[in-house]
């Protein structure tokens, strides 16, 4: 089986924010994650880590105003200043809980801007943050997210991904591969794991079409997490659902088989 990690902002919200590095440790989690860490206090963090005795893996780039309707600012045109200022706060969070890795948000773009200039705005994004995050040790990750949950997302495929981080040209950038967005967008889970795996950074997980734990949707987990492991892949597998009720009754694909 994989070695599984927690994100903190689909699970164990039945507990306050600080509360829920012990809580995840306490249902069986070594190491956690989050995506916006930024209402709270880094010291406050940092405490929770150590309180916890947990592995802070991963938080993302701020993802602009979400007022306006904002899910990254990463590929949008005329926020480049606002974008870096993002990169500079993220990596003293990330500096301050010890993690290894960012997931940079693409964002939804303006509908009249063009596809090159918001091409070139990524691309450019991408460069900057990964130089800055990398002096830091902090490698910078790039998400598809499916259009279904977020109508408009720049960056919904694999495929779409790995040709924008070769574009950057920047050693320190890598795929985050979610399989509850590759399934909502491309399916043919095992085989895509198998071509793309030599690319992912990070995994993260949710049963389609829901969102919620393994077993309450669609896909065969036991087999994905076999391929997971077979295909050598030695990293951490974040679950990133939302448990259909308390997240501790929500852990049973934890188990290993008999």
């Amino acid at each position: 089986m994989p070695r599984f990690a927690a994100n903190l902002s689909t699970m164990f919200r039945e507990h306050d924010w600080l509360a829920r590095p012990l809580a995840a440790k306490r249902a069986g989690f070594e190491a956690v994650e989050i995506q916006s860490p930024y209402d709270l206090e880094i010291e406050a963090l940092v405490r929770a880590k150590r309180e916890a005795q947990v592995e802070w893996l991963m938080i993302n780039l701020p993802a602009g105003d979400a007022n306006r309707g904002e899910r990254g600012m990463a590929c949008l045109p005329g926020r480049e200043a606002d974008f870096r200022a993002g990169v500079g706060l993220c990596r003293r969070y990330g500096e301050a809980l010890g993690i290894a890795q960012v997931n940079m948000p693409a964002g939804i773009p303006p509908k009249d801007a063009p596809r090159a200039s918001i091409e070139a705005t990524l691309v450019a994004n991408m460069q900057h943050a990964a130089e800055e995050l990398g002096k830091a040790g902090i490698r910078l990750l790039v998400e598809p997210i499916n259009d279904r949950d977020i109508p408009g997302f720049f960056v919904t495929r694999a495929d779409q991904a790995l040709e924008l981080i070769d574009r950057a040209g920047h050693p320190n950038i890598g795929l985050l591969h979610d399989l509850y967005h590759a399934q909502v967008m491309v399916g043919d889970l095992l085989k895509n794991l198998e071509r793309l795996m030599p690319r992912i950074g990070h995994i993260q997980f949710a049963d389609p079409p829901g969102r919620h734990e393994p077993g309450t949707g669609e896909l065969n987990w036991p087999a994905l997490f076999a391929a997971i492991d077979r295909l050598g892949y030695r990293g951490w597998v974040s679950a990133e659902y939302f448990p259909t009720g308390k997240t501790a009754d929500s852990l049973g694909w934890m188990r290993k088989p008999e």
